[in-house]
């Protein structure tokens, strides 16, 4: 594919529209601003062959009329010295000097028109560069976010979380029992002052053990998340 035809398809193309239809969009937008950075680079390289060639016809422009002064300096010279014939044969060169660098100066609309083209070219590809830049970018952040959001819905739901809830459960049940135990003990009879504070202590180290628990699973859950925001 030639470069003006690549140029035409980069600075026409909708990079939305290419992303939306691509199976992988961060790949597909690496490959679009490697093939536009490449592109710019020939442009550009173009672009210098061109200024070269300008310059090179601005010296040959400037040899051209320092020579037709020099012919006009000889036949000025010829007159002074009564030579009229070599006067019209210095004039007769300066003309030919003066048609070559009118034929060069025409030579300059062309150099002058493909420059304007590949400074409008290389503005239109910078431009197309930095929108992509911009949206790889974007991909590159909502794939983070993407990732860092699996990593904890996978945390929350592999085995080690359902272990904990499995033993928090256990932990329920227990104090359960021990509830249900102590209002069996308590039907039909009234508890004595030994039995009321023994039911206070077993209730109240069942509390603790449950504290304990529920402090431990916050921990936890804070470690994660906190690593989760690290990465």
């Amino acid at each position: 594919m030639g470069i003006f035809t690549r140029l035409s398809d980069i600075v026409n193309s909708n990079i939305n529209h290419i992303l939306d239809k691509a199976e992988d969009p961060a790949k597909m937008i690496r490959l679009m601003i490697q093939e536009m950075e490449d592109t710019l680079v020939e442009v550009r390289s173009s672009a210098a062959r061109v200024i070269a060639d300008r310059k090179e016809l601005d010296r040959n422009l400037a040899r051209l009329d320092a020579a037709q002064q020099e012919w006009y300096a000889k036949a000025e010279l010829a007159l002074s010295k009564n030579r009229e014939d070599l006067a019209n044969g210095a004039l007769m060169e300066r003309a030919k000097l003066a048609e070559m660098a009118e034929r060069l100066e025409n030579d300059r609309d062309p150099l002058e028109e493909a420059l304007a083209k590949y400074e409008t070219d290389i503005i239109s590809l910078e431009a197309k560069i930095k929108e992509a830049k911009t949206k790889q970018k974007s991909l590159l952040e909502r794939q983070r976010s993407a990732s860092s959001q699996l990593r904890v819905r996978e945390k929350l739901y592999d085995n080690r979380i359902e272990d904990v809830m499995t033993r928090f459960g256990q932990m329920e049940r227990r104090v359960e029992d021990t509830e249900s135990r102590v209002e069996a003990a308590d039907m039909g009879r009234e508890k004595s002052l030994h039995e009321e504070f023994a039911d206070l202590e077993t209730q109240q180290k069942v509390a603790d053990e449950l504290a304990e628990l529920k402090a431990k699973m916050a921990k936890g859950a804070e470690k994660e998340t906190t690593k989760t925001k690290k990465k």
